[in-house]
């Protein structure tokens, strides 16, 4: 199932981006209120530029990329949709070596076993 990951602007000019699977049954809650915190005061939102991904994951991580764009850059990149499509091109390949990856979940921070009575490093 593809996944969309869209810029919007609200009504009080500012912008916002979202992922979905249905651009259009999105935009629709969005302006029923039923969408976003951010956007349920800012009714109405126009649609501005949608990106097309083949996972999840990847439709968050080009999310994260464009909310990390300043506002002048999010304009530039909904003028021109193909800074859209090389942002996109230019985020890492998601790798499924378990070992390159950083242990997840509880009790992931394993540390070795200390002597009685030794410091126990701190958990960052």
């Amino acid at each position: 199932m593809p996944w969309f990951v869209y810029l919007a602007r609200c009504a009080d000019d500012t912008l916002y981006c979202g992922i979905t699977t249905d651009v259009g049954a999105r935009l629709a809650a969005h302006n029923a209120g039923k969408g976003a915190r951010y956007t349920r005061s800012r009714r109405p939102i126009a649609l501005l530029a949608v990106r097309r991904c083949t996972t999840k994951s990847r439709a968050l991580r080009l999310e994260y990329r464009v909310k990390q764009l300043t506002r002048v850059q999010k304009q530039r990149l909904i003028a021109t949709p193909a800074l859209f499509a090389t942002l996109a091109r230019s985020l890492p390949r998601a790798t499924r070596n378990a070992s390159s990856s950083p242990p997840r979940g509880r009790g992931s921070t394993r540390h070795a076993p200390t002597a009685k009575g030794a410091a126990v490093p701190p958990v960052r």
